[in-house]
């Protein structure tokens, strides 16, 4: 029995331990108390990310915490918290965490089922449209599908062209062009209800009547195929950004693909060339794709052309430029394990989410209660015509009038509360046909709303990993506006103020030693001593180019430029002097570099580095900033918390 009693004492002590070490203070900010467990999630989440090692340990990151908190502090002070923007951007990610803890897990999993299945498909479709809005009057509504309907009737008799039919009585704009046809697509391209109609269709046949937000539709089915996989590509680019003839783009792109005949290596042609900064560099791999990804399909259907790895195309031009297109890979279709969560983002992002969030909706209502009340005949009196003009102004009601709307939980919410939504709504919202219908459809957002707003509250006080996620991200933006305010735009706005600093700090943005230089590349030693030969004779490089470069043959290459010392395009170990440079032989090409000019380490003007003047100056006034700050705000730590927590994560 003892021994029973010293257990339960035991376990009490414990809780009562945790349930302490969880509220213990570890600071106060003007007598705000911050908890330690709030710094130990920080400090574990964020200490792979610190780059400075002192700043790893508990003392050094809790530097690091206290700014941190300073600046949301600070934001709170400036009533940055109300702008419209932050309000805006995290209601926004608010709406997007709380999904993950309320989703109907059935109905996301079964419609990403059917997604990935449909992904593996494209189907081939012409189709018919009678306009029809969904506020449409009812006479109005009968019509669109009566007409549809006939249309349907004489399609299935066979007697006459579904295209013929289209373009004789679709109402979809540019079907005297399209006849109706929209061409191959797959899971995600067209609005839900019709991709599952057609889906649904068998090849040669056409669907039942569909209706979507654009009217009711028939769909005739032309042909299924597979989807194609992605590949992986490298190119080189040559940009066509101001050169409105492409003449100059093109002469490059020709010399290059000239040079890859020749046997020049791909990668090196893509790193020293190539317009695309961010591929080149990695010797002109890209990220793989699949037709549609790119918006380009000149592009796209180049690159599927090539069938074996290692295979180039000719010179492509698209809307960015011209192109050289080297295969890498043909990937496999990904798997459903691969897919999966970029499926789920889709489907709870997109239209499919109209369909869970009514699931959504319905749990938060079963869990927390939920009782409405009558509200149409009330409003439809309320309300007026001048609503159309969105010059409609709510009066509030009186006490005896403003009945109760619906009760979620114990929250209730009044006529007087949808009333000013609908004011705030009117101007938001196109102007619907019939009063009736606004109401209805502005209804059934506001409880929405209001639903998913009481479950996010209750969320927090009950969720302790939501609520430091949701708090973690309300800071952050927090910090984002205030930095903002009084730093990142503050500076940028001052161009008095950068250019005192770039007086006073001169010696941070110094030239090493460069050049002025013209730099000729050839891929044998016979042709670079051709170079050396027309350059004693006193030729240029456009003149040796064109004696050179024959019959669409490129054997030699030009860049000009300044260049500082160590410069990726000037050959290694180059000496930095006037004239004509020895020859210099790398990577299976030969390189001779003439220097019209050779320059001093100096300063560099500051219109030459306004962009790095510009970054040293918003940190320079983020230190002013911070010290105003901390100079402001009282900020105690309390030891015994610190000691214990410095032992608990071995700091």
């Amino acid at each position: 029995m003892k021994k029973r009693i010293f257990t339960i004492l035991a376990i009490v002590v414990t809780v009562f331990s945790y349930a302490q070490q969880k509220k213990d203070v570890l600071l106060t900010l003007n007598d705000k108390p911050i908890y330690a467990q709030e710094f130990k999630k920080v400090y574990l989440k964020n200490l792979e990310l610190v780059q400075d090692e002192e700043q790893k340990s508990v003392d050094g990151y809790l530097k690091l915490f206290i700014d941190y908190k300073l600046k949301v502090a600070e934001a709170y002070a400036q009533g940055l918290e109300k702008n419209k923007d932050y309000v805006k951007d995290f209601s926004k990610y608010e709406e997007q965490l709380s999904r993950n803890y309320i989703y109907e897990d059935n109905v996301t999993s079964d419609l990403v089922e059917e997604a990935y299945e449909r992904g593996l498909i494209e189907v081939d479709v012409s189709h018919i449209l009678v306009m029809c809005n969904w506020d449409a009057f009812p006479q109005d509504t009968l019509a669109a599908y009566n007409k549809i309907k006939g249309i349907r009737e004489r399609v299935l008799k066979g007697d006459e062209d579904f295209n013929v039919l289209a373009k004789k009585l679709s109402e979809e704009p540019g079907v005297d062009e399209k006849e109706g046809r929209l061409g191959y697509f797959s899971v995600f391209a067209m609005v839900y209800p019709f991709e599952t109609e057609a889906y649904n269709t068998p090849i040669g046949e056409v669907s039942n009547i569909v209706r979507t937000q654009f009217g009711y539709h028939i769909i005739k089915v032309h042909g299924r195929r597979p989807k194609l996989p992605q590949v992986t590509v490298s190119h080189i680019m040559i940009s066509s950004r101001g050169d409105s003839t492409g003449i100059k783009g093109k002469e490059r792109i020709n010399e290059i693909y000239a040079l890859l005949k020749q046997g020049e290596s791909f990668e090196e042609l893509a790193k020293k060339y190539s317009d695309d900064q961010n591929t080149g560099k990695n010797g002109g791999l890209m990220r793989a794709f699949t037709k549609g990804d790119l918006k380009a399909p000149t592009f796209e259907d180049a690159a599927y052309e090539l069938t074996v790895p290692g295979e180039i195309s000719e010179p492509v031009q698209t809307r960015f430029g011209w192109h050289i297109i080297r295969l890498e890979k043909r990937h496999d279709l990904p798997s459903f394990i691969e897919e999966k969560a970029s499926l789920e983002r889709k489907v709870k992002d997109g239209e499919r989410a109209k369909i869970i969030t009514s699931a959504v909706t319905d749990r938060i209502k079963h869990k927390y209660g939920f009782q409405q009340f009558e509200y149409l005949s009330a409003f439809s009196t309320i309300v007026t015509d001048s609503i159309v003009k969105r010059k409609w102004v709510f009066e509030p009601l009186s006490a005896a009038e403003n009945k109760k709307l619906f009760i979620i939980g114990d929250k209730i919410f009044y006529y007087n509360d949808f009333g000013k939504y609908i004011e705030e709504k009117q101007g938001k919202v196109r102007p619907y046909k019939q009063i009736t219908t606004m109401l209805k459809i502005v209804y059934d957002e506001f409880e929405t709303i209001k639903v998913k707003e009481y479950f996010r509250e209750k969320l927090e006080e009950e969720n302790d990993d939501y609520a430091a996620i949701i708090n973690e991200y309300r800071d952050g933006l927090l910090i984002f506006e205030v930095m903002a305010k009084n730093v990142w735009d503050k500076a940028k706005n001052d161009t008095l103020g950068q250019r005192s600093y770039y007086e006073m700090h001169k010696e941070k943005y110094p030239w090493k030693e460069h050049v002025e230089a013209n730099i000729f590349r050839t891929s044998n030693k016979e042709d670079i001593n051709s170079v050396v030969e027309y350059l004693n004779k006193g030729k240029n490089a456009d003149e040796i180019k064109e004696l050179m470069n024959l019959d669409g043959k490129v054997k030699v290459m030009v860049t000009n430029g300044v260049f500082e010392k160590g410069a990726n395009e000037l050959p290694k170990d180059f000496e930095l002097k006037s004239g004509i440079s020895k020859i210099y032989e790398e990577d299976n090409a030969f390189t001779i570099v003439v220097v019209e000019k050779a320059l001093p380490a100096g300063i560099k003007d500051y219109e030459d580095v306004k962009g790095r003047v510009l970054s040293d100056y918003q940190n320079d006034m983020e230190k002013s900033w911070m010290q105003g700050l901390r100079d402001t705000y009282t900020v105690k730590v309390d030891e015994k918390v610190l000691k214990r927590l410095k032992k608990e994560l071995g700091s």
